[in-house]
């Protein structure tokens, strides 16, 4: 293990590093509105739009996020959208995130009995207050586990951007690695930063769910 090759990189995959959790956080964020929206056109079966929703579900979840990318990045400046790397990075992670966090959080609202809601209505509360006092902190406990799952592995697909020149943490590594041809160092980095990218998601998830669990809710 060449050490001073890892620190005289170090700098390099630190700005690769935010670049991909930037366009993590962003991607993700813009995902979980169009996760919310979907799920709720669905859960309330609204006409035509639950068709849509349901259309942009089945193309985004089963293509993958490469394919998305390349159609983004390289078949839209055909019909004149011009499109950056990073940008194409931001659009291509909310399609493919909005569409696995709008059935995370379809199942949660499911989990719901209708008889809360039935009882709620009886008791003479409107139907937003019912979604957001009685139906939404339920699904969202429920939810939880698979919505810290779509998180991570929406992070993890951040490793496809290089193929639109985008500089993140794997276009570095293979930069790197086919000018010096130092693999095992340029490797070790990728899972080095990687895992300081992820661990605290999964630790964050997993200190949620036991809270929410010890709550009371999600039984």
């Amino acid at each position: 293990m060449n050490w001073e090759f890892i620190f005289k990189y170090l700098p390099l995959y630190q700005e690769a590093a935010l670049l991909t959790l930037k366009i993590g956080l962003i991607g993700i964020a813009v995902s979980i509105i169009i996760g919310l929206f979907c799920s709720l056109v669905q859960y309330y079966k609204v006409p035509v739009l639950r068709q849509i929703a349901t259309v942009y579900i089945e193309i985004s979840r089963n293509t993958p996020l490469l394919i998305q990318l390349f159609f983004i990045y390289y078949a839209l400046p055909k019909v004149g959208v011009q499109v950056s790397s990073e940008m194409a990075g931001y659009i291509g992670l909310a399609f493919l995130g909005g569409s696995y966090m709008s059935e995370t959080f379809r199942s949660g609202l499911e989990s719901v009995d209708k008889i809360q809601t039935e009882s709620a209505l009886s008791l003479g509360m409107k139907h937003p207050q019912i979604m957001r006092y009685v139906i939404l902190p339920q699904a969202f406990s429920t939810s939880v586990p698979p919505f810290v799952a779509n998180v991570i592995f929406l992070l993890k697909e951040t490793s496809v951007f290089s193929a639109v020149s985008l500089m993140d943490l794997m276009f570095v590594a293979k930069d790197l690695i086919g000018l010096y041809y130092k693999t095992t160092e340029c490797l070790f980095m990728l899972v080095v930063f990687y895992l300081i990218i992820l661990l605290p998601v999964s630790i964050l998830g997993s200190v949620l769910e036991r809270k929410l669990r010890y709550a009371g809710f999600g039984d």
